[in-house]
């Protein structure tokens, strides 16, 4: 798998080659014309950035010819859906700006005419039931160059294997015990055509159907019917489904005439660097505690990453850079980061906290007196208005943005050293510095110009440092959860000798409380708003934000320090 640079591609023109073949068969006439396309999940876990690549791809290639497209859950096995599930793809599909209209369908509606097909071909001598072990007949399918053998059932009449059948779906049999399959050729070198499995036992109720169905088909069989039974015309899917276009064609020819058929048509899957897109893997790690749900801000979900304070404009401009192909690679997460960067660049509001404060004492500033500063809410988006922000003789500063021996180009405080306060004046550190019994730093003194507040005459002088800082005597105290990739490997799925759970990075959250918040932030904030905390990254408030307990989620910190650090390592 390629590993594409960490640098964001150039914007891609015209069409990609999943809507060439759209635009030739619109050309052409086929299906009338009618362009309708379908996105199938299974409803058995929370949609990731994967999906969100065929969500775009599926409903954008509608929009793009004015076609149609559904949303269609693939619900053939009760065992691991939930209605938890198909609510969850619904508000992400949703929430990245698509729509289905009326158009919601559901594989299990298709299960009469599905069930009818199959004893249709079993009376046609083109299906069988199997007694086999699921051991025994991946055994008797041999190897891509040795032709497998035939069952022992194989040659059962049709009387025989429709009373089988209907007893099967009756619950006669124990799950396991018994398949249908399709009679097609067990030395095809393609190996899915080595009599497929169409149908296996399941005995637990489906959350639509109940315990109507004993039965349940397979993918390979319901997939193509369900979406001739729809009117979709192009079926569109990811690269591991090349090998079953064949199957999907057969089935289909039993039901498509000349007038009207579905394609199929394959592209690239989404694999992100230091990310697991296995909804397998990603279910172990919310049923084992080690993330906090299907919406942890580190999982790569579209839940997870709308909590976090990604958009769904970046997520799709995302997408459209990375574009569509017929090979496999390997993205840099760093592209995803550039772009929701970008968008959040364009869209948040300016803020202040500091993260890890320490007091500021302005020697020189009347104490009492507090005066109001206006600060702007983005210098990107016109109209975007401005703020007012107190300041006092008294405020927090970052303990960073302070060193009593700093080193050179250092431009930030240190005894002797002007810097400017944001929005504010300029400040001059002394060598008057508070410590507690321990020796460290709890308040730094400094004086300051007031000739040089922002907005007058003085505030032409220049210094070469500028720091954010919050009123303490106005300050909130709030919490930030700092997130960082879950995954300390490059390529957690090509560590095939390790667990994966071993793989995980210790550091990906850490909870900062005591975090120091301009009263503006706190006023105005409510889930799903952007900040960016200057100077340290973006922001949003969590699901639990309140007022009285202020948290907020790091989206994404200003610049992609981690790729450096521990490219290092």
């Amino acid at each position: 798998m390629d590993i594409k640079e960490e640098k964001m591609p150039e914007e891609k023109k015209g069409l990609n080659f999943v809507e060439e073949i759209v635009a030739g068969d619109l050309a052409a006439g086929k299906n009338g014309g009618r362009l309708s396309t379908r996105f199938p999940p299974e409803p058995n876990g929370y949609l990731h950035i994967g999906h969100a690549k065929a969500i775009c791809m599926d409903f954008g290639v509608a929009e793009k010819f004015g076609g149609t497209c559904n949303l269609r859950f693939d619900d053939t096995n009760p065992v691991k859906e939930d209605v938890e599930y198909v609510d969850s793809i619904r508000e992400d599909i949703h929430w990245l700006g698509f729509d289905w209209g009326n158009r919601e369908y559901y594989a299990s509606d298709y299960f009469p005419q599905l069930f009818d097909l199959a004893v249709r071909l079993i009376k046609e001598g083109k299906a069988y039931v199997d007694d086999q072990s699921s051991e025994e007949i991946a055994a008797q399918k041999g190897t891509p160059t040795t032709p497998g053998t035939h069952s022992p059932y194989r040659d059962r009449t049709p009387e025989e294997n429709i009373d089988l059948f209907m007893r099967m779906n009756a619950g006669e049999f124990e799950e396991g015990s018994r398949v249908l399959r399709a009679k097609i050729d067990m030395a095809s070198p393609n190996m899915h055509f080595r009599d497929p499995i169409m149908y296996r036992i399941i005995k637990t109720p489906h959350h639509r159907t109940g315990t109507t169905w004993k039965v349940y088909p397979m993918y390979d069989f319901a997939h193509g019917q369900s979406d001739y039974f729809e009117g979709v015309t192009h079926s569109i899917c990811t690269l591991e489904f090349v090998p079953h276009r064949p199957l999907y064609d057969y089935f289909v020819d039993e039901l498509a005439d000349e007038s009207y058929r579905p394609r199929q048509i394959e592209f690239n899957r989404l694999n992100l660097t230091y990310t697991v897109m296995s909804k397998r893997k990603l279910l172990q790690l919310v049923k084992e505690g080690l993330v906090a749900g299907w919406d942890d801000p580190r999982m790569p979900t579209i839940s997870g990453m709308r909590r976090r304070g990604y958009t769904p404009q970046s997520i799709r401009n995302f997408i459209d850079t990375i574009g569509y192909t017929k090979y496999e690679a390997l993205n840099s997460v760093s592209l995803l980061e550039h772009a929701v960067r970008d968008d959040l660049n364009r869209v948040a509001t300016r803020v202040m906290a500091v993260v890890n404060p320490v007091k500021l004492i302005i020697d020189n500033y009347p104490e009492g007196q507090t005066e109001t500063v206006e600060m702007e809410n983005n210098p990107e988006q016109e109209g975007s208005g401005t703020h007012k922000m107190p300041f006092s003789r008294e405020l927090y500063i970052e303990r960073e943005d302070f060193m009593e021996n700093p080193p050179k180009k250092f431009f930030r405080l240190a005894p002797g050293q002007e810097v400017r306060l944001k929005g504010a004046y300029i400040i001059k550190a002394t060598d008057n510095i508070e410590r507690d019994a321990d020796g460290n730093i709890t308040a730094i003194h400094c004086t300051y110009d007031p000739e040089t507040r922002s907005g007058l005459p003085g505030s032409m002088r220049k210094v070469k440092g500028t720091l954010h800082w919050v009123s303490a005597q106005h300050a909130v105290d709030g919490e930030v959860r700092l997130y960082d990739r879950l995954f300390n490997v490059e390529n957690p799925a090509a560590e095939s000798e390790r667990d994966f759970r071993e793989l995980l990075n210790p550091d990906s959250l850490k909870v900062v409380k005591g975090v120091k918040l301009e009263p503006y932030i706190v006023e105005t904030a409510k889930p799903g708003d952007k900040f960016q905390f200057q100077r340290i990254g973006y922001f949003t408030p969590d699901y639990d934000y309140t007022k009285e307990a202020p948290v907020f989620n790091r989206t994404i910190a200003l610049k992609d320090t981690w790729e450096k650090v521990h490219k290092k390592a």
